[in-house]
């Protein structure tokens, strides 16, 4: 079975010194959610934003579905099309109310008709619990509805894979929970999905895998029981250590 993605031995340098991926071997199968942890500048949102080459790697291979987007003949944007990202800050079109912002890429990228795409649009502004938003501006909404909008405008693509990068940290605290609901309902529908993020909560509850991250490389890999409750390496221990004592 071909992975939905696999990393082949990924490097990133930026600035030619500063080496923020290092040999990073990575396969991720359909339907799995993989969530992604490490410390602040440890190379997780890289090692994700490599996966549709918004960062080109340096070094190594990036496969979706046995594609290698590295290559140049591969037609990316047909590639970038099966692949939902969602970022820390929502990136709506502020003058674009949330169905404008939903139907867009549908219409230009999927060559649906206006009809077909709003219809796509209800249904995902349903799924994610705001369908009565869809005439509202972005700057209407609360940070917490603005980024459920995001999702899905990501999810309005039919997207195979669906990479988040830290999606609830630009949110105030009682509204990262609105926005994890919605991922897990993704999680547990089957959505292939690669998560870098601090919610340890929702690595716990969602995650097959947990990537445990640092300087670059993969660490420690394992299921949550795993790598929360019997961490092998000193850096993952570490780590937990840090975050569950403040």
């Amino acid at each position: 079975m071909t992975a939905m993605i696999q990393l082949v031995g990924l490097e990133k340098t930026f600035a030619k010194t500063i080496k923020a991926v290092q040999g990073v071997d990575l396969s991720i199968a359909q339907g799995e959610v993989v969530v992604i942890i490490g410390p602040s500048g440890s190379g997780k949102s890289t090692i994700l934003r490599c996966m549709n080459l918004l960062e080109v790697p340096s070094v190594g291979d990036v496969y979706i579905e046995g594609q290698n987007l590295v290559d140049k003949a591969t037609d990316l944007d047909l590639v970038r099309a099966e692949v939902g990202m969602v970022f820390q800050q929502f990136n709506l079109f502020p003058h674009l109310t949330v169905m404008q912002n939903i139907t867009l890429a549908q219409v230009k990228v999927r060559g649906r008709s206006q009809a077909e795409a709003e219809a796509m649009g209800m249904q995902q502004l349903e799924r994610v619990g705001i369908p009565e938003k869809a005439e509202s501006y972005p700057r209407q909404l609360s940070g917490g509805q603005q980024q459920r909008v995001a999702i899905a405008r990501s999810l309005a693509m039919e997207p195979k894979v669906m990479l988040f990068d830290e999606p609830t940290s630009a949110l105030d605290p009682e509204m990262i929970k609105e926005v994890l609901d919605v991922m897990l309902q993704l999680a547990s529908a089957g959505m292939t999905m690669v998560v870098v993020t601090h919610e340890m909560g929702f690595a716990r509850a969602a995650a097959d895998r947990v990537v445990f991250v640092d300087e670059g490389r993969i660490i420690e890999e394992g299921t949550p029981e795993q790598i929360f409750n019997h961490a092998q390496h000193a850096r993952t221990k570490d780590f937990f250590d840090k975050i569950l004592h403040h």
